[in-house]
């Protein structure tokens, strides 16, 4: 709010700042009414962090991030993040491992095969990794989406390896951009209306996201036959490009090429509200249904990703 009513005391001193606020406003306008998903060209060609790429960012972050792994299969059942090993590695190691053609690394992915697995630094929010380096906020511009101040502050990083994938699933809360910056990511859409061929499940548990039980690549039709009535929209986003997914879509997403960068920002919605009332309800449930979590996890009811606290804690905001 502050940084639009900067703009609007200077619009008397510079009338060109009235035709950018109103470019910002429609653009904006245009991204919140979009029922369906849409690929947007052209829009990041002056960011900075169009040049995130690996390479780069092995010289910008020395810590350790955590990586899940994963089998080169399809399997016709979803792999989980339940499912996946992990472990903790720098993106020198990550980029020496994707180079290696043998089993011969040492460090963190010694024994893990490159031809035969997958990495996937997921989820890394981007205020945390920069801490130390806020100028770089700054090099993710969604203003040019007409929401102004929202930069890298308000997002997250994603690096992974050619089969590296996000199991099918839909956001309980708000919409979706995807900046691709390295590589390309294919994107398996669906429709709300089709949440039935779906299967949904809340195990393993985790606020915010429903999960699909279908393989969306390899799907097992004799157990979910409805999967065969979903309509799937296919996206493969190039670099430069940039995704919106709208409200309660449901996506699989997998990385295509040897080495992939993306960056995101979930968009909060007015009507999140009632989701998040729904979520706390869900939390509630689950907490009663699980007082604790298991030392190992072995009976997959919680996401890796899962911060698992008393519920009352978190419904208190909405109930």
């Amino acid at each position: 709010i502050t940084e639009w009513v900067f703009h609007l005391c200077c619009i008397r001193q510079n009338p060109l700042i009235l035709i950018i606020l109103i470019l910002l406003l429609f653009a904006r306008r245009i991204v919140q009414c979009l029922q369906t998903p849409a690929v947007f060209l052209n829009m990041t060609t002056d960011w900075p962090a169009l040049h995130w790429t690996v390479e780069h960012l092995s010289t910008c972050l020395t810590e350790r991030l955590r990586f899940r792994i994963g089998k080169r299969t399809e399997d016709m059942a979803p792999l989980f993040e339940t499912e996946c090993s992990y472990i903790e590695a720098t993106i020198k190691e990550f980029l020496s491992w994707t180079a290696n053609e043998d089993e011969s690394l040492v460090g963190p992915f010694s024994g893990y095969h490159c031809k035969e697995l997958w990495a996937y630094a997921d989820y890394k929010y981007i205020t945390q990794l920069f801490q130390d380096k806020p100028a770089m906020f700054q090099d993710v511009v969604w203003s040019d989406f007409g929401f102004p101040g929202r930069d890298g502050r308000d997002s997250t990083l994603w690096i992974g390896t050619q089969g590296a994938n996000t199991p099918c699933h839909l956001d309980s809360y708000g919409c979706n951009l995807v900046f691709q910056i390295q590589g390309r990511k294919r994107w398996h859409l669906f429709p709300p209306d089709d949440t039935h061929c779906l299967y949904p499940t809340r195990i393993p548990y985790e606020e915010s996201s429903v999960f699909s039980q279908v393989s969306v690549v390899q799907p097992d039709l004799k157990t979910f036959p409805a999967f065969r009535r979903a309509r799937v929209h296919t996206v493969t986003l190039q670099p430069g490009q940039v995704l919106f997914v709208p409200r309660h879509w449901w996506h699989y997403v997998e990385s295509v090429d040897p080495v992939t960068v993306s960056v995101n920002s979930w968009i909060e919605m007015d009507m999140d509200d009632g989701a998040r009332v729904g979520e706390a309800l869900t939390k509630t449930i689950v907490c009663a249904l699980k007082s604790a979590p298991s030392l190992d996890n072995n009976d997959h009811w919680l996401n890796p990703t899962e911060v698992f606290t008393p519920a009352h804690t978190h419904t208190e905001r909405f109930i």
